[in-house]
């Protein structure tokens, strides 16, 4: 089955005046909800980087912190030597005891 054509011949002025109109209208909401849909998805984007960007400031924060100590704080190297590498003074005695969970 065909679509029936339009003679625009026969089609007035106001007629096609009242047709470009509408024509208008539906490309501009088409457009429109297409960039709608587009600027809550950056919206959404910028929230997920903007969540990013804080949790990479606090780990940065806390980075900071952990070289100030390693530069200016001796028992923290001291307790880190002893708890990382199982490091002791001279002249201590270390007890190792099994674990619960060896059994």
């Amino acid at each position: 089955m065909r679509a029936p054509r339009i003679d625009l011949e026969r089609l007035s002025p106001q007629k096609l005046g009242t047709f470009a109109m509408v024509a208008l209208a539906v490309a501009l909401a088409v457009f429109g909800v297409k960039e709608s849909v587009r600027a809550w998805q950056m919206r959404r984007d910028m929230h997920a980087v903007d969540r990013e960007v804080q949790a990479l400031r606090t780990k940065q924060a806390e980075l900071t912190r952990t070289v100030d100590r390693l530069r200016n704080d001796p028992l923290y190297i001291e307790k880190l030597a002893r708890e990382e590498m199982g490091m002791v003074r001279e002249g201590e005695t270390v007890l190792k005891f099994p674990s619960q969970n060896a059994r």
